[in-house]
């Protein structure tokens, strides 16, 4: 059975949770989306179960440091393995083109030469344009630019084997150039930054982020089965979950999750 592992789930500055990252599971192979913002992605990666040696793709949305850090350190851990052989096949780095040479400045700036020399002999970075597909673990995904207002951003969908649609739209609120990967899909994840009802303390917009209930909103216009809520603040961790779901609830008809740090999610 595919699953959905939400290895961190909120915004940059949390510190009561992880950032937002997440993982595809088929077949005891791994699509590692993001990584966060430091090695705290390894911690997740040990609590969630999933080795290294399985984790041969990822795709890095954005150059945000809660988003690309743990890449660093990601390439930095397998590339050892590679050095002492004992990682099999190759590490394959999904990002825009503008994010390909940020990517190798900071392994080179950061990395020992012998992680480095692997980048383009068996760390493979694909450079991606708006609407270009992948195969990766068997299903072909399609990645968008999600029209970011902030910086240059990519969102991907994909069909997974069941037949259901995944849609994955970065962490900037849907917007209509989106229309044809997020229209009626079965799972969609947007981010939330925070309650609706608690806008004034967080300052969402500000941000170029979305409340609960304008997700939900979202969700139910575009007739989603399934909706994912992350990148969240963490001042109400505890209590996320219910707060969450109590304020979507009312705007959207489908399933809502609101998950916390390493849930698993059947596809």
């Amino acid at each position: 059975m595919e699953k959905l592992i939400l290895l961190g789930t909120g915004n940059a500055g949390v510190t009561e949770c992880y950032n937002t990252c997440f993982a595809i599971l088929s077949e005891d192979k791994y699509f590692l989306v993001d990584a966060g913002g430091g090695n705290g992605i390894l911690t997740q990666l040990k609590h969630a179960k999933i080795s290294l040696n399985a984790l041969h793709h990822v795709f890095v949305s954005h150059s945000h440091t809660d988003h690309i850090l743990g890449v660093i350190w990601v390439m930095r851990m397998i590339g050892a393995k590679m050095a002492e052989k004992n990682y099999c096949g190759n590490l394959n780095i999904y990002c825009h083109n503008d994010l390909v040479d940020k990517l190798i400045s900071m392994a080179k700036f950061t990395l020992t030469n012998n992680i480095t020399k692997l980048i383009g002999e068996r760390i493979i970075i694909h450079s991606l344009e708006d609407g270009d597909s992948r195969e990766i673990l068997d299903y072909n995904v399609q990645f968008f630019d999600i029209h970011s207002k902030k910086l240059t951003q990519f969102g991907f969908s994909l069909f997974l084997k069941n037949g259901k649609r995944f849609t994955f739209i970065g962490d900037e609120p849907y917007n209509e150039s989106e229309y044809q990967y997020a229209n009626q899909v079965d799972w969609l994840l947007h981010e939330a930054f925070c309650l609706y009802s608690e806008r004034d303390i967080f300052s969402p917009y500000k941000k170029h982020h979305a409340t609960v209930k304008e997700a939900c909103e979202t969700a139910e216009k575009l007739n989603i089965k399934n909706l994912v809520l992350y990148h969240t603040e963490d001042k109400n961790i505890l209590q996320r979950k219910e707060l969450y779901t109590k304020e979507g609830t009312p705007f959207y008809s489908g399933s809502l999750f609101v998950p916390d740090d390493l849930e698993v999610i059947d596809l």
